[in-house]
């Protein structure tokens, strides 16, 4: 989704952490420069396995007695186990916790430490605990801006995005820093209000140039149809983060690898997965570039072993739908039914608007495609919740309405090939025959960003033009 990869929330680390973002002098880079240019919702195993031991040694009735509920900080230091780096930080971070004469300042960094491990091991409930942290801060120091930014990263990572806009607007008040005015610019951008995250991103530059703010730039570019700016400012991100923070440098190669691939530079995307697998050798998103690359090229088979590589590390229906199609492009037809059976039993609690996506494209359930779509649109508004929901309305017989929907998701001028053929087929059903052309022309030129599905559909479309 989101171009295939879809975009997150980038979770930072406060500068306590000691992790700064690398700074050039270069000056501060101008977002508007030419034309400018997110995981499981389910419940966490993980979470609800720590909550249910805290739960357990803390607020269990005895005698007749109900003990007082765990509060932040408790559960926060619920005990944590594993031997990977970020793990034994975690664990490090908790023993300090417990005897800190500055346990604000610990449970910080404890917080963006289970922000790390949320995202190193795509589990969400990591970002539940990392909320805890914020609430620990925030009730030894109310209104603490550390506490604040923290919990509103975690509340975009969990698409609560106007709750995060509210506090964003809160702590870019009180301090105004860089991570703030990124954080503001994070939840506008998926509530799709594209001109003031814009604003809010150019001011966390102005500030602090830095990887973070290039991440956020190159993707602006890219959603504003700058895929080469989009290209230039991924490179310097990816150039720019320390080694040391290798799934965020492992994040900025996978998505330049995308846009290289959108750019037909196929064995460029190729280098750049291979960039990104170096420091994370079984990081998904790579996997899943990778996979792509193999799908355009047809090597099916080669497709269908990374994604089945990608798909078990981040199971999410994205993942799972990118999966089923390359097993059935490889002629494993079996084994992509049972994939797109989890999909459509468990997808809609995980990514709505992928599910909403995959059911409308594959012509089943749209009844159920169109709900889930149209109350995606109450949690965000960007273009690609906006395709979701067109998509899904000219598949129910609203041909009139999916095409409003569709104009609205094209006006930012972004260049992206799914968007291109939804577009150019809601045209042709409204009998708009010559803009219909030019859009599925346009993903035509862009076809090796489609699914095998996809790009049947799309001859299929061109055909009866």
């Amino acid at each position: 989704m989101d171009g295939y990869l879809r975009y997150r929330c980038l979770s930072i680390k406060s500068m306590s952490c000691g992790l700064k973002a690398a700074s050039h002098g270069n000056g501060p880079t101008n977002v508007t420069k030419g034309a400018i240019r997110r995981q499981s919702l389910g419940k966490s195993l993980t979470l609800f396995l720590v909550l249910l031991l805290v739960a357990t040694a803390l607020g269990c009735r005895t005698a007749g007695t109900r003990q007082p509920a765990p509060d932040a900080c408790a559960l926060a230091l619920a005990p944590h186990s594993g031997d990977k780096p970020i793990d034994l930080e975690i664990i490090r971070l908790q023993d300090r916790a417990k005897h800190s004469t500055s346990r604000p300042q610990t449970f910080e960094q404890l917080g963006w430490a289970y922000v790390q491990k949320a995202r190193v091991a795509f589990d969400q409930g990591f970002y539940k605990l990392a909320e805890q942290c914020a609430s620990c801060i925030a009730s030894q120091e109310p209104d603490s801006p550390e506490a604040l930014l923290l919990k509103g990263y975690v509340l975009c990572n969990l698409h609560r995005f106007k709750e995060a806009e509210a506090i964003a607007r809160r702590v870019t008040e009180r301090r105004s820093a860089p991570f703030d005015f990124g954080l503001l610019g994070d939840a506008l951008m998926e509530q799709g209000r594209l001109n003031e995250a814009i604003d809010a991103y150019q001011k966390m530059v102005d500030l602090k140039p830095g990887p973070q703010a290039y991440t956020r730039i190159a993707h602006v570019r890219w959603l504003k149809g700058d895929l080469e700016g989009a290209i230039e400012m991924m490179r310097k991100a990816a150039g720019a983060i320390a080694t040391r923070d290798a799934e965020s440098a492992a994040w900025a190669y996978s998505r330049l690898a995308l846009y290289e691939l959108q750019a037909g530079s196929m064995q460029v995307a190729e280098r750049a997965c291979e960039a990104a697998l170096h420091l994370r050798n079984d990081y998904a998103p790579a996997l899943m570039v990778r996979a792509r690359i193999c799908l355009a090229r047809n090597q099916n088979e080669q497709a269908a072993q990374l994604m089945r590589q990608a798909a078990r590390i981040n199971p999410l229906p994205e993942y799972k739908w990118i999966l089923a199609e390359s097993l059935r492009a490889a002629g494993h037809t079996r084994e992509a039914q049972d994939i797109e059976e989890e999909i459509m039993v468990r997808g809609q609690a995980d990514d709505p608007r992928t599910v909403a996506l995959f059911l409308t494209t594959r012509g089943e359930r749209l009844a159920d495609a169109l709900s889930l779509a149209e109350q995606e649109t109450n949690v965000r508004g960007d273009i690609f919740t906006l395709d979701a929901f067109a998509w899904a309305l000219a598949a129910t017989g609203k041909a009139n309405e999916a095409r409003d929907q569709i104009r609205r998701a094209l006006a930012e001028g972004t260049e992206d090939a799914r968007l291109f053929y939804h577009a150019g087929s809601i045209l042709a059903r409204s009998g708009q025959k010559q803009e219909a052309r030019l859009m599925l022309g346009k993903a035509a030129a862009l076809k090796q960003m489609l699914l095998p599905t996809e790009k049947d559909g799309l001859s299929n479309e061109l055909r009866g033009l």
